[in-house]
């Protein structure tokens, strides 16, 4: 931050001078000039764009634990605390629960069935009419069902 700062004034100051005032070496920032990035950030950089990836791949899922695993998989040599902060820093984040998709849940739609008694229960001929039913009963152990069928 110091060096930027000293390379953004440069114009207006002398770097002796700034170097001076911000308790910083002259060779550090000319240092600097020459290779702006370490080695670290080099390497920081290219192991967030994996993780980007592998985060990518996991549907916006995972965090950095399961991330970290892919890494290591991957045959990268990484510890969880840096995979943890260089998510951070890259805003990657577990998806925590998961929600339910907006739209229809279940199956096909069910079909409505013709009304072929029409409210008319008494019949001509025996075993031509059948009528069932079946209730929930909730219990402490769970439901039990009650079916019904008569015939007419």
């Amino acid at each position: 931050m110091r060096y930027a700062f000293i390379k953004m004034h440069r114009p207006v100051f002398t770097v002796r001078a700034m170097c001076r005032m911000l308790r910083v070496h002259p060779s550090g920032f000319y240092a600097w000039l020459k290779r702006p990035f370490c080695t670290r950030a080099i390497e920081d950089k290219r192991q967030t764009e994996l993780l980007k990836d592998a985060w990518q791949d996991s549907g916006k899922v995972y965090g950095y634990r399961k991330l970290h695993d892919d890494l290591r998989d991957q045959g990268e040599t990484c510890c969880p605390n840096r995979v943890a902060r260089l998510a951070r820093m890259a805003g990657i984040k577990a998806q925590i629960g998961y929600k339910r998709r907006p739209g229809k849940y279940g199956g096909k739609p069910s079909t409505a069935v013709d009304n072929t008694l029409d409210r008319q229960f008494d019949v001509a001929a025996p075993d031509s009419t059948w009528v069932t039913d079946i209730t929930y009963i909730k219990t402490y152990e769970g439901f039990s069902y009650l079916g019904f069928v008569r015939r007419k």
